[in-house]
């Protein structure tokens, strides 16, 4: 018996937002992970290298969880010990942020999907920044991504990303500047070329200023929507490359509503994410892809629920893939299963390396 899955029947008798409360804390105090054995299979086939200016970022497998689910970096290392090779925490803005009222997450069971409308609810940089110190020299110390945001009631939020990039650096192994969140206004304004621009002109600034005083670079992402058209995704993908950012998240979650979902929540405010999200998330990967044409790493979010699923987006263009919204309906087990289903794949298209598979398809 599954015992990750068997679980999850509770944790589903509960709201959404309590249920995932309910799952840190059990993770926090080593309950959730103590029903089954720590995932050791990390096989050389999923072992990547992300390049950056000055080093290169090695997670031992390709498989990583996307932000949202760890918000104020309290288990990431739990999430590693299951299996991630990487581990993404956030959004965290500088200031600490209620978020939205509740309701505010929603399980669309009959869909496989996840509304959330949560606006950047998080304790704040201080206390992310305090959970990160614990793995300062540790050999155990998780590959773990810092996605960092602006505060809704900001007057510069371009200065809070800034803002956010001097605190953590030297205290996380990459950086993701989130302005493609639906549930705080205005935000996405941000992908627009003139502003994202400037954006991430003022973060190459900041960096290369770290990079001085520091004598140490980490390599930043950015994570856009996956509702932009081709000449807004191309964009983004110029203006990335053209400010040495590293990578192109593709995507967060949408504002769009598939007429094929059933659930009667799904008329909710709020970002859509889970299986109805899989093939417009990876319509803009491809698209990002060809524009990228090899220039830039691409990392596959969104809809990824299954070995085939995580196998597709990475023909489609990426390097690394990421999922959360699965976990809400598989369990962690689910980690292990789309691992050993990419190196199955990988075999029998003749492939030793995941490498060799990204935009095969595209």
């Amino acid at each position: 018996m599954d015992l990750y899955r068997l679980a999850l029947k509770p944790l589903h008798l509960l709201e959404a937002e309590d249920a995932h409360a309910a799952t840190i804390l059990a993770l926090k105090s080593g309950q959730i992970l103590n029903l089954g054995p720590r995932s050791s299979y990390d096989p050389p086939e999923l072992r990547t290298d992300i390049a950056f200016k000055g080093g290169a970022l090695a997670v031992r497998n390709c498989v990583g969880l996307a932000a949202g689910f760890d918000k104020n970096a309290d288990v990431p290392l739990a999430m590693s010990r299951a299996g991630f090779g990487f581990v993404e925490c956030g959004t965290v803005t500088p200031l600490p942020q209620a978020g939205n009222p509740r309701p505010r997450l929603f399980r669309l069971s009959e869909d496989e999907a996840v509304i959330n409308r949560m606006g950047f609810n998080n304790k704040g940089l201080e206390v992310f920044a305090s959970h990160l110190e614990r793995y300062q020299g540790r050999a155990s110390a998780p590959v773990l991504g810092a996605n960092i945001g602006a505060n809704k009631d900001a007057t510069d939020r371009m200065a809070d990303y800034v803002t956010g990039l001097k605190r953590l650096w030297g205290l996380s192994s990459y950086f993701t500047a989130n302005i493609s969140s639906p549930n705080t206004p205005g935000l996405r304004a941000l992908q627009g070329r003139a502003h994202l621009d400037e954006l991430l002109g003022q973060i190459a600034t900041t960096r290369a200023d770290l990079v001085r005083v520091t004598g140490n670079n980490y390599p930043i992402f950015l994570k856009i929507a996956p509702d932009l058209s081709e000449e807004e995704i191309a964009d983004a993908v110029e203006a990335t490359i053209a400010h040495g950012l590293d990578a192109l998240i593709v995507s967060n979650t949408t504002i769009e509503r598939p007429e094929s979902l059933r659930s009667a929540l799904a008329t909710e405010t709020g970002g859509l994410s889970g299986a109805p999200l899989f093939g417009l998330s990876t319509s803009a990967l491809r698209s990002a892809y060809k524009v990228a044409a090899g220039r830039l790493t691409l990392i596959g979010a969104g809809g990824i629920a299954s070995g085939a699923d995580a196998y597709a987006k990475i023909r489609a263009g990426a390097s690394l893939v990421q999922l959360y919204s699965a976990l809400v309906y598989k369990g962690p087990g689910l980690i292990d299963e789309i691992k050993r289903d990419l190196v199955q794949r990988l075999h029998a298209d003749g492939l030793t390396h995941v490498s060799q598979a990204v935009g095969s398809g595209a």
